[in-house]
């Protein structure tokens, strides 16, 4: 089952907190008790730009995610005003 970035932030923070442990957690949402574990790794690593894939990402992945995008479209565009400029190159022989 996948869990989104609120359940896991809750589950993480009531571990960090004292208040649950990994084993625990892991018990309730029926997962792995590595998968809580690793959970609690990257939002001690991260903070609040943990868990990106689940609903909201970082800045820097979102800002990844647009410059990739732009990367593409541009080499699309590259590759048809090339073949442009060598269809008139033709036609002016």
């Amino acid at each position: 089952m996948k869990y989104g970035k609120e359940i896991k932030e809750q589950y993480v923070l009531r571990i960090l907190n004292g208040e649950s442990t990994i084993r625990k957690s892991a018990e309730e949402l029926q997962v792995h008790y590595t998968t809580v574990r690793d959970w609690v790794r990257q939002y001690r690593k991260k903070k609040h730009e943990s868990f990106p894939g689940t609903g909201h990402q970082s800045a820097s992945d979102a800002e990844l995610r647009r410059l990739m995008k732009e990367n593409a479209d541009l080499k699309e565009e590259n590759e048809f005003l090339k073949k442009a400029a060598a269809f008139f190159a033709k036609s002016q022989k």
